[in-house]
């Protein structure tokens, strides 16, 4: 099935979709994007990751995006997809196209939405940290930037270590987050996550959890996970994901009692409303 793509409001055949070459999100990742679950043909949470598109363009000082013309081509593609039992939404907003420099430009911004397929994610996790630390006082800090390139390689890195997901301290030596994911972990029977101003991405999904299934964010160090009762990841896609392994390090359940009960409200709670 030839599942149209969504540009500047206008729905496009994939193979005749154009962005310029001389868009800012493609030569300096000038842009913000979003990620958005799709459970049998319906977007899930689909107003919350609009709200986070909005604030991350205003704290890249882009535009403000026309999100009602996002939403409205998010339903125009869910309608020609297949209803796929679990898929998801790329929204892609940028800067458009600008000179061969960090210099914006005055053509106006690039929005695009695509959908597609997605398989689930394993039942528990094995996570390896990586050696290079978030910078929580960066610019981009807490941003769901384009900017991507230091996350493809800490990826890479976990992957060629039998590692699913990487996972980032920051320089203060706190725990941060993964790659495209929030981490949880149980320590002294609580259930903690990294505080917003560790540098971690304010996900949908943590934010769920923490609403849904108590919990408190702390800024911790890093080596707790390593000695955490019980820890899992959270994303737009994997939902609750319980982390057997850190490094080389088992932990000593996966999931455990916390993480268990997590899953089933978030399961629970997330099946009953598909826009919380």
């Amino acid at each position: 099935m030839n599942i149209p793509v969504w540009v500047n409001g206008e729905l496009l055949d994939p193979r005749q979709a154009v962005v310029s070459v001389f868009d800012h999100g493609l030569m300096v990742g000038d842009g913000v994007f979003e990620t958005v679950k799709i459970v049998h043909g319906r977007s899930f949470a689909l107003t919350r990751h609009l709200d986070r598109l909005k604030l991350s363009a205003q704290r890249m000082d882009l535009p403000e995006p026309d999100v009602d013309a996002i939403a409205e081509g998010v339903e125009k593609l869910l309608a020609a997809a297949p209803g796929w039992p679990l898929g998801r939404i790329r929204i892609t907003y940028t800067s458009g196209p600008g000179p061969l420099g960090s210099d914006r430009g005055d053509q106006g911004t690039t929005s695009v939405v695509i959908v597609d397929e997605q398989k689930p994610f394993p039942a528990t996790a094995a996570v390896t940290v990586v050696p290079w630390p978030r910078n929580e006082r960066g610019a981009l800090a807490g941003v769901k930037s384009t900017s991507y390139g230091d996350n493809a390689k800490a990826l890479a890195y976990a992957k060629a270590r039998g590692g699913g997901e990487a996972v980032f301290g920051n320089l203060a030596g706190d725990l941060c987050e993964g790659t495209g994911s929030n981490v949880f972990l149980v320590r002294d029977g609580r259930l903690l996550t990294p505080t917003l101003a560790s540098g971690c991405l304010a996900g949908v999904t943590r934010a769920l959890v923490l609403e849904w299934c108590g919990g408190e964010e702390a800024d911790v160090p890093l080596s707790a996970l390593y000695e955490a009762e019980e820890a899992f990841l959270t994303s737009t896609t994997r939902d609750v994901q319980p982390i057997r392994l850190v490094d080389d390090r088992a932990l000593p359940v996966a999931p455990g009692p916390v993480t268990t009960e997590a899953m089933r409200v978030f399961a629970e709670r997330s099946a009953a409303d598909v826009d919380p």
